[in-house]
């Protein structure tokens, strides 16, 4: 530390500033202040002050009535004690400056100073105690500077703790109870300098090693996601690491940080080896991946652990040492071992897993892009289609697609949709399951002999026996837990064809009312076509100002920006809905007056007792009742026959029979799961009724808001609509005639669109309320 920093001690704490007494009062503070604080041991601040020193003091009036001056008496002074010169000496060529000063007798006390005589202007002389006050009065002992700034320090030897947070609290309560003057600071050093220095480093240096771990593994596997996999190590050496220093009680140091360095670069190695094995043996033509992780880790298991054992038992002297030195090995030691330990073991789970899972998922792809292939040509020219063709030509092409009405649309979905196909494969298992209620144990058959030995003839040979234990008293339990399980599996798939009926509507709806916008902006556009030519043809008889004509071209294009976000959104919407039908052909909502879709009766009823939701719910209260019966058929009795045919010696014809009956001596285990098989039937109950409010809620906030926009929009239809449409025909009528100019007949035809486009909205909120509040009025019909 000393070399470094200039101080002995770990902790330096550095006070800067002018006045060096105010600095050694501040200093004794801040170390009365530091030796409260635990692990700080050893407090010493640094001496700036007590070296005494003879100190001369002019008598000014008596230096007047002498007539000297204090340059001659400070020149008397240095030349006695320090020397001066006086003349030069020459010896040949050489030159030698003559100095004269006191002997050395003479200068070794304050009174060889006292009787120092000066010359006076007369020819007299007088010692210098006459004309001054000389005692020994305490000097600085030293002045310290950094950088050229005073400064003195208090030493800290940290004992116990880590030096990091023994600085943190200092400066804490330094900042809480030394108050500095102006000009006045405090820095840190020691130690804690060369921490912070070696932190900055491996804040730069970790996490290029950390990059260079990956790029290398990439370079060696050519495949990202089996580097991610094999960098998963990283982070699981960490743990152990980490871990490891908490258990030895040790704080995070350089050495420690070293070791991680060291840890990464280690820990790699072992999925490394394990990812080559399994990347060798795909090659070898073993496609399946379960046995594939099986024969790599049984292969490879050997070499992981013989690679982080060695590594761990070299690192162990260094982890236990306690010769010189030891304090900079214990950490690295420490942090290197617990690694390997938790990647070892780890790896060898972790590595495997994520392989299944990324090859799994790689198969799959390549199986959808097989199946997929015709169906994305086809939508890769229908997107090129529409890059390269005007937007005019592009809803020309869209409403080329197959129409699809909302029933069709609903029943295609129920049939192709894979979430209906899992539900109704669900029920499907649970049917095949119920034989398991059935299930009485496995039959054993053995042979066997016994009292043989010591020569005797006459053992009992058994030449076999069958035993068979049974469990019939709970087979009764076990059929309704089966029955109940169907019951919810058929619930199940009810709910999931009216969610899927909901969303398909919902789809449906919005593909509609995209179209009908996209058709209303078209009207929009030609109307404002038609009023670009008119303009020019007013400013072309100078009817109007060129302002006007570049004002409605302007809105024209405005129009046209418009209508182009339009059909973006229908092809959206396009690809929402058709996400439902698992297709390769394209469909579009089919052309339906909106007065068509309005005429829809819906039975607005009470939906809490019949709706499959509700129900699916109930099923789960009654399929938790049947689990807490099946619970409590285990302290029951079970049987047990056994039957065997013996020989004894040579004679034959002997047999045996056992009948058993076991029972639970002790309950704990059995009342344990019969508890928690009541409590669930708790919980079972309080979802239901906790959903059961909320769907009642729903429904009836459903319904106001159904009610809502069904007003809404036949307001719009048949009051704001025929409006709007007569006030666009009527501007465009005055403004080609010269009866109106361009301000009125935009702010004429603004309104009218305004309400076209709200009553637009209207209707699709209209839609989305009819097809969510069907959800619920409806199930009676999905049963």
């Amino acid at each position: 530390n000393e070399l470094l920093t200039g101080v002995r001690e770990d902790v330096a704490v550095k006070i800067y500033g002018e006045d060096l007494k105010v600095l050694a009062k501040k200093g004794e503070e801040a170390a009365a202040i530091i030796k409260t604080i635990p692990g700080a041991e050893d407090v010493t601040m640094e001496r700036t002050a007590g070296l005494p020193q003879m100190t001369v003091r002019y008598n000014r009036r008596k230096l007047a009535q002498y007539g000297l001056n204090i340059r001659k008496l400070n020149r008397y002074v240095s030349s006695a004690f320090a020397g001066s010169k006086a003349g030069v000496i020459f010896e040949g060529e050489k030159r030698f400056d003559l100095v004269i000063r006191f002997d050395k007798n003479h200068r070794k006390s304050i009174n060889d100073l006292r009787s120092l005589y000066i010359d006076l202007p007369n020819g007299n002389q007088v010692p210098i105690k006459e004309v001054a006050e000389i005692s020994y009065k305490p000097g600085p002992m030293q002045i310290s500077r950094d950088n050229t700034f005073r400064r003195i320090y208090v030493g800290v030897n940290v004992r116990d703790r880590d030096v990091e947070s023994l600085v943190n609290e200092i400066k804490q309560k330094l900042d809480a109870g030394l108050n500095l003057p102006s000009g006045y600071y405090i820095t840190y050093g020691g130690a804690f300098e060369n921490l912070q220095r070696a932190k900055n480093r491996l804040l730069v240096v970790v996490p290029i090693a950390l990059a260079l771990i990956f790029i290398l593994l990439y370079f060696a596997l050519h495949s990202l996601p089996q580097t991610v996999m094999i960098y998963m190590a990283v982070p699981l050496a960490a743990i152990g690491g980490i871990y490891f220093l908490w258990i030895r009680g040790m704080p995070f140091s350089i050495s420690a940080g070293v070791g991680f360095i060291v840890l990464f670069g280690v820990a790699v190695l072992n999925g490394l080896v394990l990812i080559s094995r399994f990347n060798s043996l795909k090659l070898e033509g073993v496609s399946d991946i379960r046995e594939r992780i099986f024969l790599a880790t049984h292969e490879r298991l050997r070499p992981i652990l013989l690679t982080a054992v060695a590594a761990m038992l070299g690192f162990l002297p260094m982890a236990i040492s306690g010769s010189a030195g030891a304090e900079v090995q214990r950490p690295l030691a420490t942090v290197v071992i617990g690694g390997l330990f938790s990647a070892t073991l780890l790896t060898l789970v972790v590595v495997p897993i994520l392989y299944a899972l990324v090859e799994a998922r790689s198969d799959k792809r390549r199986k959808r892009k097989l199946n997929s292939g015709l169906t994305m040509i086809l939508i890769l020219l229908f997107g090129l289609g529409m890059l390269f063709t005007p937007s005019s030509t592009q809803a020309q092409q869209a409403d080329t697609l197959q129409k699809i009405s909302l029933p069709r649309a609903i029943q295609m979905a129920k049939t192709r949709f894979p979430a209906v196909k899992a539900a109704r494969l669900e029920v499907e298992n649970q049917k095949a399951l119920k034989k398991t209620a059935w299930d009485i144990g496995n039959t054993e058959i053995a042979t066997g002999a016994e009292e043989l030995g010591n020569g005797t003839s006459d053992g009992i040979t058994n030449v076999f026996s069958v035993r068979q234990d049974f469990d019939i008293l709970s087979i009764n339990a076990k059929n309704k837990v089966a029955n109940q399980q169907i019951i919810l599996s058929q619930t199940a798939l009810q709910l999931t064809v009216l969610e899927v009926t909901r969303e398909v509507s919902k789809a449906w709806g919005a593909v509609y009312v995209a179209r009908q916008r996209l058709l209303l902006f078209e009207q929009l556009d030609t109307l404002m076509r038609d009023f670009a030519r008119a303009a020019r043809l007013r400013y072309e008889t100078e009817a109007t100002s060129k302002l006007e004509y570049l004002s409605a071209q302007n809105r024209t294009k405005q129009v046209a920006a418009q209508k182009e976000k339009a059909f973006r959104d229908y092809l959206i919407a396009l690809r929402q809905l058709n996400m439902w039908f698992a297709s390769d052909t394209l469909f579009t909502a089919e052309d339906v007056p909106e007065q068509k879709l309005e005429e829809v009766k819906l039975l607005l009823h009470d939906p809490i007792k019949n709706h499959p939701l509700l129900q699916f719910y109930n099923e789960k209260v009654l399929l938790a009742n049947e689990k807490y019966r099946l619970a409590k058929t285990e302290f029951l009795p079970k049987f047990s026959l056994l039957y065997g045919n013996q020989k004894i010696g040579n004679q034959k014809g002997f047999y045996k029979y056992e009948i058993g009956l076991s029972i639970p001596l002790v309950f704990a285990a059995q009342s344990g799961r019969t508890k928690s098989a009541n409590i669930n039937r708790s919980i079972a109950k309080e979802n239901y009724l906790r959903k059961t409010m909320e769907v009642q809620s729903q429904y009836r906030s459903l319904v106001e808001e159904y009610k809502k926009w069904l007003s809404t929009w036949r307001y719009y239809r048949r009051e704001a609509l025929p409006v709007a449409e007569e006030q666009k025909r009527g501007a465009m009528t005055a403004y080609r005639q010269g009866a109106i100019g361009y301000v009125v007949f935009l702010q004429n035809v603004s309104d009218a669109m305004q309400l076209e486009f709200s009553a637009q909205e209207a209707f699709a909120s209209y839609l989305n309320a009819r097809f969510k509040l069907e959800y619920f009025i409806n199930s009676s019909t999905q049963k």
